[in-house]
């Protein structure tokens, strides 16, 4: 994990107000002669010090600020205090969000695709690593060729499925995933598979015209979980911005399995999928949020 430590104050502007030594995780700042400065050797990077400055004393030179600059909307600058957002419209917005399976023949604009990530990378991350990455496939034919090759790994997995004798061998030895797959999986696959053989529908992305792939690096605390909330953050924009989006499931269990796939989109071996996204202009329509399953919910007293 990279604890450089890049905060530099300016003193002359600083008032000594000490807001930022009181925010910063790892004391990275301290209180010298009435001013704040660095005496601290690492730092997590995450920008604290400068929101909390009242005057702009306070920089952190690792943060880019391109990431917080977006094309396709008008962002205000100001903190949102707490509590003075609208709760009932940030549920709505929640609920409202479907996984869509129905796209219109209509591309996504670059610019915009960009601004999911970086409404992505605003999600909290363990130690605030930030250690994931993006990969944008931002055309239809680009999702259809990863397709492609999607449906070839399926297709082997499949035959190697539909092979009784493999999966009594592989149970007997306590390996039972392959058992489970076909038992679960084999038929809708087949489904899959032959519906885009014959270029009737594409079960797999649902034809939509773009989508993006979230991956982590070797040094990340917890890669999963960051990747599942840069996923959120982003699902949630999309809905705000007219676009739909479905989580594609079977292509990061493909890619888990066989880091082929994604070579075949320019992801190194070192960098393991966490999470696919698939995005385009939704072809669906709803008149109220669907309700949930009833939740286990306990209290925990000590």
């Amino acid at each position: 994990m990279n604890l450089t430590v890049s905060t530099t104050i300016d003193e002359d502007l600083c008032t000594g107000c000490g807001l930022c030594v009181r925010v910063c995780p790892l004391g990275t700042i301290s209180m010298r002669n009435g001013k704040a400065t660095v005496t601290g050797d690492q730092s997590l990077s995450c920008g604290h010090c400068v929101s909390a400055c009242p005057v702009g004393a306070v920089e952190v030179k690792s943060l880019d600020p391109d990431m917080s600059t977006f094309s396709s909307f008008r962002v205000d600058p100001l903190w949102q205090p707490h509590g003075q957002f609208d709760t009932g419209r940030l549920v709505g917005l929640m609920a409202s969000r479907r996984s869509c399976r129905n796209f219109k023949d209509k591309s996504v604009d670059r610019a915009v695709l960009g601004d999911l990530v970086r409404v992505g990378i605003t999600a909290p991350s363990g130690g605030n690593n930030q250690a994931w990455t993006f990969t944008i496939l931002p055309s239809r034919p680009a999702v259809a060729g990863f397709v492609d090759h999607l449906a070839e790994f399926y297709e082997k997995l499949n035959r190697l499925a539909a092979k009784s004798s493999v999966r009594a061998v592989l149970s007997l030895v306590g390996k039972k995933d392959l058992d489970t797959y076909f038992h679960l999986y084999y038929r809708f696959i087949e489904l899959c598979l032959t519906e885009w053989r014959q270029k009737v529908r594409d079960r797999f992305f649902h034809g939509a015209h773009a989508a993006i792939v979230i991956g982590s690096k070797p040094n990340a605390l917890l890669p999963r979980e960051d990747a599942m909330l840069a996923s959120q953050n982003m699902l949630l924009a999309a809905h705000s911005m007219g676009l739909g989006t479905c989580l594609v499931g079977l292509a990061v269990e493909a890619m888990h399995r066989d880091r082929t796939l994604q070579r075949c989109l320019g992801i190194p071996d070192q960098e393991t999928v966490r999470s696919v996204i698939a995005i385009g202009y939704p072809d669906e329509k709803y008149r109220t949020p669907a309700g949930r399953k009833k939740a286990d919910i306990r209290f925990f007293e000590g």
